[in-house]
């Protein structure tokens, strides 16, 4: 039977259909359209950037590092170029240790730059590329580019390296630069300056490349690439030129410089001469030093352990961060206190026996049977302890705190170099926050008897007690001490000078000073010092010291003879000249040396012939205070012009390879750093308190 179909219902369903679809069409058209517009004309530049970032690379042109210079104009740090051979760990193909084998039958790759390698690879991502020989010959490139096909992930590039010219000399001064390590990675990353830093691997690490860095590192400039699917460059779009850092000139006289290095040879110790007027530092040495080139590529192992080990511990700045008593050289500064504090006048004189009695304690002057009748100039002049011990006694610790501290002792300078010692100026306030104990916080009156004769709790850096002597010299107006003279755009070339202003004015009575001033001359005139300045053609200012390395008991006495070197007592000298319109004031210290006036004025003598006279000593009188067996110069001087430059190779290389310390060595420095306590029922500090005096 047939069925009878109903064609309008039909058509009906089909039309309803057929609009559901075209519906649903329009719909996922529109949808597609509006996906079109979104990607196409909302999200356009997004993806065009994108897009030409993927046809493109940024590739950082680092710049060239600024050059540091001394006042003359003598280059101090420069650059070069040269080719290393370079490892990126992620794309070799062959396990690391058999590339690096296969490498040492093209190039040779020494055992120490292995281990730099390893060092370095530790430090970084395996996308970039780690140095593994630097320095490549012309022939080794030729080499290895004849079968580079063999070495994939391994490349030659041109790299820019840092060179100090003069190894050791001022290396303290200098500093170094050195591969940015992790941590220093994350601070720049976090930094304002991070973009001027991509593509950079070393910064400034030490001296005046660390604290000067951002006026060296130059602006990073850019090269737009355009780049093949497998990300090789095809050819260059655009670029910006790096803009290479600054020249940074020192206010230090090289020549000077390196003639005191000279001076000291073998001896350990640190000396800072300064211009009191401005606060520029002439002179800025730590003895022993180091080769700031072996920080460049990454210091290797065994040369790390030579420095970091040593005894004679070249990498501490001595003069920037050695502490030391400043022995009788404190006497000129306790004796103005005294004044103008009017604990004493000019001539108030006490009666030296040889020793001062605190309760049943003999506190000892450096002569036996003491100095006599002595007023305050001829306490300086003579050096004498017994005046000081009275005088320490008479102020109390507080207000000899109170005096010093205004001219710089126990207090950070502001040098334009980082990582500054304090040093210990002591008080009453100073013992309680810094000991634990009650026994220990509590001050006893027999400790401050030592700090007359700067001795006990005293401890400065030559660059403290150097800032202070240009104070006094300056009639109390404060410079601040500055390793920079000025900074010189290397665009414009114009100089920026540093720091010349003023810190501070202290006031002191001129006729206070004047009488401080007339002693200090007659030290270098008729006291301990005067056979050093014996036939100068100028007048000087000056003060011997010679400062306690440890305690001698009370019925013993001080034999250098029978104590071990690092055991003796250190030598040290304050002075400026011309006295009466000073062009140089220095503080300095030869460790372990003996008297003052023996082993540091002859130095002192050379450094103000240096700078007034214009006169460089004789080799023959350098040889003679390097054994601490001159005096007055000997042998004809040259004129400081005349004295050529650069010096050979052989002088500037006149210290000795550095050695790890042997396990007898390390008892030995030990016991020099160990103080051995000497109390009484009177309470007496348990701090060296024997004679400190020349």
């Amino acid at each position: 039977m047939s069925v009878i179909r109903d064609i309008e219902s039909d058509l009906r369903r089909f039309r309803s259909r057929l609009l559901v679809v075209t519906v649903a069409v329009l719909m996922l058209f529109g949808l597609l359209a509006a996906r079109l517009f979104y990607l196409q004309v909302v999200r356009y530049q997004e993806f065009n950037a994108q897009a030409e970032s993927n046809r493109t690379a940024i590739v950082p042109i680092v710049p060239n590092r600024g050059v540091i210079m001394d006042r003359n104009g003598i280059v101090l740090a420069t650059n070069y170029s040269a080719y290393t051979l370079e490892i990126t760990a992620s794309k070799v193909v062959l396990p690391l240790e058999e590339v690096i084998e296969q490498l040492s039958g093209v190039i040779e790759i020494q055992a120490r730059d292995k281990r730099r390698f390893k060092k370095q690879l530790s430090e970084s991502k395996s996308f970039e590329s780690v140095p593994i020989r630097n320095r490549l010959t012309d022939e080794e490139v030729a080499r290895f580019a004849a079968q580079r096909y063999r070495f994939p992930g391994v490349e030659i590039r041109a790299r820019l390296f840092r060179n100090y010219p003069y190894g050791q000399t001022a290396s303290h001064v200098i500093g170094y630069i050195g591969r940015i390590n992790p941590s220093e990675k994350g601070k720049i990353e976090e930094s304002d300056d991070a973009g001027n830093y991509r593509g950079t691997e070393y910064i400034g690490k030490l001296g005046v490349e660390q604290s000067y860095e951002q006026q060296l590192h130059g602006t990073t400039g850019v090269q737009k690439m355009e780049t093949s699917a497998g990300g090789r460059a095809v050819r260059r779009l655009n670029s910006s030129q790096a803009i290479p850092g600054n020249s940074v000139v020192l206010s230090i006289d090289i020549k000077l410089q390196k003639l005191v290095e000279d001076l000291y040879g073998k001896r350990r110790g640190a000396l800072v001469a300064l211009d009191p007027k401005t606060g520029e530092i002439l002179a800025f040495v730590s003895k022993p030093t180091f080769d700031p080139n072996l920080f460049v590529d990454g210091i290797d192992s065994e040369n790390w352990a030579a420095l970091n080990e040593s005894l004679d511990k070249p990498l501490l700045n001595r003069a920037l961060r050695g502490t030391y008593p400043p022995g009788s050289t404190y006497k000129p500064f306790m004796a103005l206190a005294a004044l103008e504090t009017g604990k004493r006048t000019e001539k108030a004189f006490i009666s030296d026996p040889g020793y001062f009695m605190f309760g049943n304690h003999r506190f000892r002057d450096d002569k036996e049977g003491g100095h006599g009748t002595v007023d305050m100039h001829k306490s300086i002049v003579e050096s004498c302890d017994t005046y000081y011990y009275l005088l320490a006694r008479d102020m109390g610790v507080d207000m000899m705190h109170d005096q010093m501290k205004p001219l710089g002792f126990g207090q950070i300078t502001g040098i334009d170099i980082l990582g500054e010692s304090r040093g210990v100026l002591p008080s009453t306030e100073w013992k309680r926050t810094t000991y634990k104990k009650p026994e220990q916080q509590r001050w006893y009156s027999g400790e401050t008897i030592s700090l007359g004769i700067g001795q006990g709790y005293n401890s400065f850096t030559m660059l403290q007690v150097a800032h202070a002597m240009g104070t006094l010299a300056n009639n109390g107006l404060k410079m601040k001490p500055h390793l920079v003279r000025e900074v010189v755009d290397v665009e414009t070339k114009v100089a920026t000078p540093v720091a010349k202003e003023p810190v501070g004015q202290l006031i002191f009575l001129p006729e206070n000073l004047e009488i401080i001033k007339k002693a200090m001359v007659g030290v270098n005139i008729e006291g301990t010092s005067a056979t050093s300045f014996a036939g100068a053609q100028y007048v000087s200012a000056g003060k011997t010291g010679t400062a306690q390395v440890f305690t001698v008991k009370q019925n013993e006495k001080y034999n250098a003879a029978t104590i071990d070197e690092r055991l003796r007592d250190h030598a040290l000298f304050v002075a400026f000249a011309p006295a009466d319109d000073p062009k140089v004031a220095l503080a300095m210290v030869v460790e372990n040396a003996g008297f003052g006036a023996q082993n540091a004025a002859p130095i002192a003598r050379r450094v103000f012939d240096f700078v007034i006279m214009g006169q460089y000593p004789s080799q023959e009188d350098i040889e003679a205070v390097q054994k601490g067996q001159a005096t007055r110069p000997i042998g004809k001087s040259r004129a400081v012009a005349s004295v050529p430059w650069p010096p050979k190779a052989a002088e500037l290389a006149v210290e000795e390879p550095v050695v790890a310390a042997s396990a007898a060595e390390k008892a030995a420095a030990a016991a020099a750093a160990a103080k051995p306590a000497s109390a009484s029922s009177a309470g007496v500090a348990k701090k060296p308190a024997a004679s400190a005096a020349r």
